[in-house]
């Protein structure tokens, strides 16, 4: 993953998630309804919620708005409740995709999904049939830019806090933890007042995909889009080196 600038990524996302708060921020809220009914309002008793509270901070939520989210969550027993769902498939060039989205209409999901494959040329495939391609990891990035701390001392601090691997960029640190540790390792960083640029449990290719016909890029660049569009998507993962 070496030659990857994983911070530049990060920040091409944010500015993305920039230009359309409105979904990020859906995107958000969802996770906290989720995060609410299985572990409870209380973030000092729901790791789950800690880090999703930490990532709409992150993308600069409102505090207002966290807390408006919380409650609603909490004391509306007639409010939406979310279903987990994840599709897998191909986009061209060989090129392998996950969706991840929370949604209230599994049906309307499903159509959306496909019709966005369909329409950048890709293929919906069967569960499992593209997650084997990657490795589910906790992954915190850290800007130099942001970080006083010297690289040996924020590896130490990781690894002693549980992570798995660290590993030095051209302007970033990644962090990586088996899933069940991430939050045990988000805290310790937080704690010793490491700013995280990004830090979330996702799903990292084990290797990338090029591709090089115009017309393939053209139509993975619309599968994305037309994703990042839909409401009902949470995360999107590709194995598609950009």
């Amino acid at each position: 993953m070496s030659g990857h600038s994983k911070f530049a990524n990060i920040k091409h996302k944010k500015e993305k998630n920039d230009a359309a708060k409105g979904k990020i921020f859906t995107v958000i809220g969802r996770e906290i309804a989720v995060a609410v009914k299985e572990g409870g309002a209380d973030p000092a008793n729901n790791s789950r919620l800690r880090d999703v509270i930490a990532k709409a901070k992150a993308n600069n939520m409102p505090n207002d708005t966290i807390d408006r989210g919380i409650k609603k969550a909490a004391g509306d027993a007639g409010s939406v409740t979310y279903e987990s769902v994840t599709y897998e498939g191909y986009g061209p060039g060989g090129t392998a995709i996950i969706v991840d989205a929370l949604t209230d209409n599994k049906n309307r999901t499903a159509a959306n999904v496909r019709s966005a494959f369909t329409k950048g040329h890709g293929s919906i495939g069967t569960q499992g049939c593209v997650s084997y391609m990657f490795d589910k990891r906790g992954q915190i990035i850290v800007a130099k830019e942001e970080c006083d701390m010297e690289a040996d001392d924020l590896m130490m601090m990781a690894l002693d806090a549980g992570a798995e691997d660290f590993s030095e960029e051209e302007d970033s640190f990644e962090i990586l933890t088996a899933p069940e540790d991430f939050s045990t390792v988000r805290e310790a960083l937080e704690k010793e007042n490491i700013v995280m640029a990004d830090a979330e449990v996702t799903m990292i290719p084990q290797t990338y995909v090029t591709v090089t016909d115009e017309e393939d890029v053209k139509c993975i660049q619309r599968i994305l889009d037309l994703l990042d569009e839909d409401d009902d998507v949470q995360m999107v993962y590709h194995n598609w080196d950009e």
